[in-house]
């Protein structure tokens, strides 16, 4: 009897994965915008993953050729060179690498923070919810930028200290996301179930209230990563991120700025590359919103 349950099971938990699935994939149909970004956003990964052969010089994409520097879009170079002589097309492909690596690397170190905080204060209550709740206003009274560049500054020029700087700025949206979400949540009946059975309170917060809490964490997220991009070529931009020879499009705009207009195409195509992939997450997270909303 147990066995013919178990070969049930299966099928029954799948095929409601299934038509969730589909659901969710005519919500999204019903937005055109929606798909174009999620278009863009699956373009940006697949060339990032692929950037070796989308890229004509992938070779030189570090390496100086000055007998061909700042030559302008052409047959042989279709972005131009930069003022050392290498292909911009092929750095702005392999700097989409960098770009989806500081925005899954700053959404992990936010998540892991913010979403962990959020649930101890909305759950235990109190003086920890008082303690955890002050102090992330005190990050939030602070300018976004401001607080990148100050601990950018403090850690020194480099990738992972600008990938820092800018999960110190949104950890305290995510604790007061989930601290409200959970305070909606922890007088509801499958949380006192769980306290019945004796389940202690970290467990009750991790186990039972976080998956109830994954969607307005998504939206969120998935809005946030072009933020992160944006926010982290900025720092680039002020040589607080990435540095030379590195194929960061920030880096790439803050090079090409000191010979503007003459050679526009420097910053030109890195700032196209920026403004589609943060419109691209953009559009993506609008889409998961009216999903999430209608459920």
């Amino acid at each position: 009897m147990s066995k013919h349950t178990k070969t049930v099971k299966g099928p029954t938990r799948f095929a409601s994965i299934r038509e969730e699935v589909g659901r969710s994939w005519f919500r999204l149909k019903q937005s055109p915008l929606s798909l174009v970004g999620l278009g863009m956003v699956g373009s940006v990964f697949f060339i990032a993953i692929f950037a070796e052969y989308f890229s004509p010089y992938p070779a030189d994409v570090f390496v100086p050729h000055f007998e061909s520097r700042l030559l302008p879009p052409g047959p042989e170079h279709w972005l131009g060179t930069d003022n050392f002589g290498r292909d911009i097309l092929s750095r702005v492909l392999f700097g989409s690498r960098i770009a989806l690596q500081v925005g899954v690397f700053v959404e992990a170190l936010t998540l892991a923070v913010g979403v962990s905080l959020g649930l101890i204060a909305g759950y235990y209550g109190g003086s920890i919810n008082q303690a955890i709740m002050r102090v992330s206003d005190i990050f939030l009274s602070v300018p976004q930028l401001a607080l990148a560049i100050a601990v950018a500054a403090a850690l020194g020029p480099s990738l992972w200290h600008a990938i820092i700087g800018v999960s110190m700025v949104w950890w305290p949206w995510y604790t007061r996301l989930v601290q409200g979400e959970v305070l909606s949540l922890k007088e509801r009946e499958f949380v006192e179930g769980a306290r019945a059975v004796g389940l202690s309170k970290l467990r009750i917060a991790f186990s039972e209230i976080l998956p109830n809490v994954v969607s307005p964490v998504t939206v969120k997220a998935s809005l946030d990563i072009g933020f992160a991009i944006l926010l982290t070529t900025a720092l680039s931009f002020l040589g607080l991120g990435s540095q030379e020879p590195t194929p960061d499009w920030g880096l790439m705009m803050s090079v090409g700025r000191q010979l503007l207009p003459t050679y526009w195409w420097l910053t030109a195509f890195p700032g196209l590359a920026i403004f589609c992939s943060v419109l691209a997450f953009n559009l993506l997270g609008d889409g998961l919103r009216d999903i999430f909303e209608e459920d």
